[in-house]
């Protein structure tokens, strides 16, 4: 499983022209399910994830967690971070999870941050969807399950 974390100053995702997730501050990620992907790949991102301090305390050290500032998620679904370019200009996307799998994932992942984070937002898995956010720093790490 990989994510993209983005410490964001908002964040929204829009579906058919409607808003159907946003935050204030907190983390956008991005998130993709590869097709070897279990519960105890999402478990882990969910405990990196939540528990990640990279927002500044009083010596504008980075310090904090997103429950230390009453920090909010979003957490979209992305299967293009599984795009393999080593050949050719077109990405393949062999290493993805199927739809079922990927949604399935997905869903759980959202359920077990609920369980530590206040707020989740979330996308429509599958849809077309347009993402705003001003990220904050800029701050974006990326995580993968497997390392």
């Amino acid at each position: 499983m990989k994510a993209v974390i983005q410490r964001v100053q908002f964040a929204k995702v829009i579906v058919e022209g409607k808003t159907v997730g946003e935050i204030k501050q907190g983390f956008l990620v991005l998130l993709g399910v590869g097709k070897e992907d279990t519960k105890k790949d999402a478990d882990y991102l969910v405990r990196k994830i939540c528990n990640m301090r990279i927002f500044s305390d009083e010596n504008d050290k980075i310090n904090l967690s997103l429950n230390d500032i009453n920090g909010e998620l979003l957490i979209i679904s992305q299967f293009t971070l599984y795009a393999d370019t080593e050949k050719g200009n077109r990405p393949s996307f062999v290493n993805a999870a199927s739809p079922t799998l990927a949604e399935e994932l997905y869903e759980y992942f959202i359920s077990e941050c609920a369980k530590i984070i206040p707020i989740v937002q979330k996308g429509i898995f599958g849809a077309d969807m347009k993402v705003e956010l001003l990220n904050d720093g800029p701050f974006t790490i990326t995580m993968d399950s497997k390392c």
